[in-house]
């Protein structure tokens, strides 16, 4: 898709300050922002009217939509433009207070007047109706346009929790202009308004403007700025709640319906909303790659119907998705949550489509069927993608198939899913001959868990014993050491970095017997393995007087023997 929108730097002035208007789109999150982001907002206006401070303050990046250039949808930046507008408000309530006070009040009413024309709107002097060029969203902006305009009395009673942070928002920078600019110093007025006049050409964004959500959502994906994904899935909000208010509904449902999508963003936090969504429609739809995901759903759910039937899928599919990303989630039993401890291990994200499928078709009528879903997984995860290093496009685009006929209900039974990942399951000899020759740099410390988890399995094939993987008294032993002495001389130094992270050159020790062997030569390591607690240790010193590139090949190729009985699915029903 060719990406449609223009960028530039403004300021404020040359934002709000001509004949162009502003939206925030009805469904758009409430305003959110704290005293937190208020005072910091604050200080740093403050900090430019210092002698050393910076000439101006960047606001980040401000998207807006627009068919005609006139009119803006705020797509991402409304808490900003939004609170800069509460302090502008601020500033204008204190030229009218100067002027009620007595202070220089024709010109301090003329100021008034000449910046909330520029900046805020105007008042229709017939209705006192606000003609503002900012509008709020469905539940912020009746208070914004009839309380917060017209600088009047401001209702303690019946508002929202959004209202009240509008108000308190108004009152906060209300108080520091006040202190910044008090009745009794004469020029006061004046002051202020040189202040926000200079202001407004100091703060600037960097605005891009795009003519329709799908050039939106695409801006989303490539901005890394604060805020970003969290306006990706507004963006989506505002679609699917447009199409849902297309016919009356009852203000009652509306308020469900948004709580319902609220506790779905504040369940996995806005990063990770856009990976579910992605990892949902593709549990029950064709494959969609990310950048063409807004766009397909905006195709797809054109309707009232199918918007409330999207809106109920994610509902029930959110908290499954979250538990599928902690592994201590108490829903699980010991299998499956050592099963998901190993995906979130192996750093694999393919099977999540598999999994939110299974666990809506089997999870209540067949738990071990889902059980052995997530197990069977894991082997071929650890075939596929650790060992192996194969391609996943190929799996994904299978793993979607098999969630796809899980969900329309072709694959009933965990012979139909196990069958179907054998197109994704290394067989033994492929399995063998890439363990044989695996190399994990231990240097990153994702590489040492896994080269742990493997040697942990080992031993327990062997031994039979169950040993804490986790355990800060186990290290992981490299034989050949990774800062080899004088001792190691008899392996030259390219065979030695060949040979060093090796899964044969790799074993477990007690970490006070791997502390006080340091870099010790191979005789001073053998008498310690000899006294350890693994099987698997001990064996090193049994079957391997010397070691050499000849004895880490041998023993690299009797483990993955071994590692091919461990990781091994059986298929039949």
């Amino acid at each position: 898709m060719a990406m449609n929108f223009d960028t530039s730097n403004r300021t404020f002035r040359q934002l709000l300050g001509h004949g162009l208007r502003f939206r925030v789109p009805p469904f758009q999150r409430d305003y959110s922002w704290t005293e937190d982001e208020w005072d910091d907002l604050w200080q740093d206006i403050l900090d430019m009217g210092e002698p050393d401070g910076d000439p101006a303050h960047y606001l980040g990046y401000l998207v807006l939509q627009s068919s005609d250039n006139k009119c803006f949808d705020i797509i991402d930046g409304q808490q900003r433009l939004t609170t800069i507008s509460l302090m502008i408000l601020a500033m204008l309530k204190r030229l009218k207070e100067l002027a009620e006070a007595g202070q220089d009040a024709e010109n301090n009413l003329k100021r008034k007047e000449q910046l909330q024309n520029s900046y805020i709107g105007f008042l229709d002097p017939v209705t006192l109706v606000s003609q503002s060029k900012l509008e709020l969203n469905r539940h912020n902006n009746r208070f914004y346009q009839n309380y917060l305009i017209p600088l009047g009395s401001l209702p303690l009673r019946g508002l929202n929790a959004s209202e009240h942070q509008l108000r308190k928002a108004f009152l906060w920078y209300g108080q520091r202009v006040v202190k910044m600019f008090p009745d009794k110093r004469p020029g006061s007025g004046r002051d202020l308004t040189l202040f926000l006049d200079t202001l407004v050409d100091k703060l600037f964004f960097t605005v891009i403007t795009v003519t329709d959500e799908l050039n939106a959502f695409k801006v989303f994906e490539t901005l890394n700025a604060r805020g970003v994904r969290l306006s990706a899935s507004d963006l989506l909000k505002n679609h699917l709640f447009s199409l849902i208010s297309a016919e009356n509904v009852d203000e009652a449902e509306m308020k469900t319906l948004e709580d319902s999508w609220e506790n779905i963003v504040s369940l996995l936090g806005n990063d990770s909303f856009q990976d579910f969504l992605r990892v949902f429609w593709n549990s029950r739809h064709k494959l969609v790659r990310k950048s063409d995901l807004f766009k397909t759903i905006k195709k797809s759910v054109t309707a009232r119907e199918q918007a409330f039937e999207l809106l109920r899928g994610l509902d029930l599919a959110a908290g499954v998705f979250a538990a599928l990303r902690e592994a201590i989630d108490p829903s699980w039993n010991r299998d499956e949550r050592e099963a998901l401890k190993c995906l979130h291990l192996f750093n694999v994200q393919q099977p999540l489509p598999i999994l939110l499928a299974g666990h809506a078709s089997f999870f209540d009528k067949d738990r071990a069927a889902f059980t052995r879903i997530i197990k069977a997984l894991v082997i071929v995860s650890f075939r596929y993608n650790v060992i192996c290093n194969q391609q996943t496009h190929d799996q994904e685009g299978l793993y979607n198939e098999i969630a796809l006929k899980i969900s329309d209900g072709t694959y009933r039974k965990i012979y139909d899913v196990l069958t179907a990942l054998k197109a994704v399951y290394p067989e033994d000899e492929q399995f063998k001959t890439a363990f044989t020759e695996k190399e994990l740099r231990t240097t990153t410390s994702r590489n040492r868990k896994v080269a742990r988890y493997i040697l942990f399995e080992l031993e327990r094939q062997r031994s039979g014993q169950d040993f804490d993987v986790e355990s800060a008294g186990i290290s992981l032993e490299h034989i050949l050491p990774e800062n080899p002495t004088e001792s190691w001389s008899a392996i030259d130094e390219t065979t030695q970095e060949h040979l060093l992270y090796r899964l044969g050159n790799m074993t477990l020790l007690e970490t006070a017997a791997n502390r006080d062997l340091g870099n010790a030569d191979y005789p001073t390591k053998l008498a310690a393995y000899r006294q350890s607690a693994f099987q698997i240790t001990r064996a090193v010193a049994e079957h391997y007087e010397t070691w050499d590139d000849r004895k880490v090949e041998a023993r690299q190729k009797q483990l993955a023997n071994v590692a091919a009985t461990i990781w091994k699915i059986d298929f039949g029903r």
